[in-house]
């Protein structure tokens, strides 16, 4: 890899911001309500980010489809909000835990205490994701406000040397991270409030899209249904409480008989929609959803 040209007080994420000059001098209102101003202005770079963003969802979710999986790979701020956004995608999508992965520079000690070192290591970038066995089937999303962060970049272009579909998630323009992956989401959030604190209105576009990518694929891999999480595993109270309230809001089903139909099923959401919808049993059912490859509105399509 070519040698980095450090001139980070170049970056978007580093200038300040005069809107901001003077947060010492502010009453604790003014302070927090100048901060917030800021905020404001992220939703708009988001959407100015949507059609590279919809063009990352098609290839995630066709990969996914082929049995791939999608990496998340960053460091501090960035890498945790990865592994964030992977670590709640089994609770609400239901799929397995190693589908969407977060990895984090400096591993599991670096979500909770900050490994600054850990990211000036492009060698172990690439390490980390032969650790995860990553094919060609995969993706592979780097996310680094500066656009430049050495260990994104090392598995960024380790992805792109074995044949696995490459994204760089910035907040700055000309990064260079853009020039490995296949395609660049950047949301130029500026100067922070703080001067150089990324965790601020940069982090908070990260999350934004990283919500976007995933939220978006589940929904293109048939894991939503209207706007319902029909593939939601009931894990504790507060989610078989949720399943119950999902089969009652598609079908329209009384409390007792969702809960009846719910219990046949085995806690299946998708199949007891369609139980209930197209008065079948559960044998029934579960053929019709495999038939339509998961899919609830499909399948409700489908007769004997």
């Amino acid at each position: 890899m070519e040698p980095l040209q450090e001139n980070l007080g170049q970056l978007d994420t580093e200038q300040r911001n005069p809107r901001t000059s003077e947060l010492d001098r502010l009453s604790v209102l003014e302070l927090v309500a100048t901060l917030h101003a800021e905020n404001f202005t992220v939703a708009e770079v988001v959407e100015r980010a949507l059609p590279q963003v919809a063009v990352a969802v098609e290839q995630i979710a066709a990969r996914l489809e082929q049995g791939g999986r999608l990496f998340y790979v960053g460091a501090g701020t960035s890498g945790r909000l990865g592994v964030l956004d992977a670590s709640e995608c089994p609770p609400t999508f239901g799929v397995p835990r190693d589908l969407v992965q977060g990895i984090i520079a400096g591993g599991e000690r670096a979500l909770t205490t900050s490994i600054e070192g850990a990211e000036d290591s492009p060698e172990q970038g690439v390490q980390d994701l032969e650790a995860r066995q990553v094919t060609a089937l995969d993706v592979v999303c780097g996310i680094a406000a500066s656009g430049r962060t050495p260990y994104v970049i090392g598995a960024l272009e380790y992805g792109k040397r074995i044949g696995a579909y490459t994204i760089a998630l910035v907040n700055v323009k000309q990064a260079r991270m853009a020039e490995v992956a296949e395609i660049t989401l950047s949301a130029v959030t500026g100067a922070e409030a703080v001067t150089g604190s990324t965790r601020l209105k940069a982090g908070t576009a990260q999350k934004m899209i990283l919500n976007l990518l995933t939220t978006a694929t589940m929904v293109r891999l048939g894991k939503v249904y209207g706007n319902l999480m029909v593939d939601v595993r009931a894990t504790n109270f507060k989610l078989r409480d949720r399943a119950l309230r999902i089969v009652m809001s598609a079908t329209g089903a009384e409390r007792s008989q969702a809960e009846d139909a719910l219990n046949l099923a085995e806690g299946e959401v998708k199949t007891t929609i369609i139980m209930l919808t197209a008065s079948v049993d559960v044998g029934t059912a579960r053929g019709r959803l495999s038939e339509a490859n998961g899919w609830v509105r499909r399948a409700l399509e489908l007769s004997d």
